[in-house]
């Protein structure tokens, strides 16, 4: 496995296992996720309940000018783990963090936000979303 891979795994795997006290769950269980596959676009890695309490994440790979479109997070936050690549996370009617390979960017709820790719290869990274309250 490679070590760029072994942090967001970490991460993944620290997330799950830090439950919200008192939160309804079903005992999600924990497991090893592969994010190496084929290499393209979006993949699934957590769905949510009933799988995690709360958490749902994917691993994004973005060709160079390309965004991920406007979208907010609701009642969630977000961190992007970024592995390889660079970018923009834009705050709608806010700042614009500049993101990089080995930089987590964090993103409260109720924020409409994009992801663009300003570098001149692929953004790769992978996203966790959670309930906030």
């Amino acid at each position: 496995m490679k070590s760029s891979m072994i942090i967001p795994i970490l991460v993944l795997s620290a997330l799950i296992t830090s439950a919200r006290p008192g939160a309804a769950q079903s005992s999600p269980s924990a497991k090893i996720i592969s994010h190496d596959v084929a290499d393209k676009g979006y993949l699934q890695i957590l769905s949510g309940p009933p799988e995690t309490v709360t958490m749902r994440s994917g691993r994004v790979i973005l060709d160079p000018g390309k965004s991920i479109g406007k979208h907010s997070t609701g009642a969630n936050e977000e961190i992007l783990v970024i592995l390889e690549g660079q970018g923009e996370m834009q705050i709608t009617g806010g700042k614009t963090l500049q993101i990089t390979k080995n930089v987590v960017a964090y993103c409260p709820p109720n924020t409409e936000h994009d992801v663009l790719n300003t570098g001149t290869s692929i953004l790769r990274y992978v996203y966790i979303v959670a309930k906030a309250q």
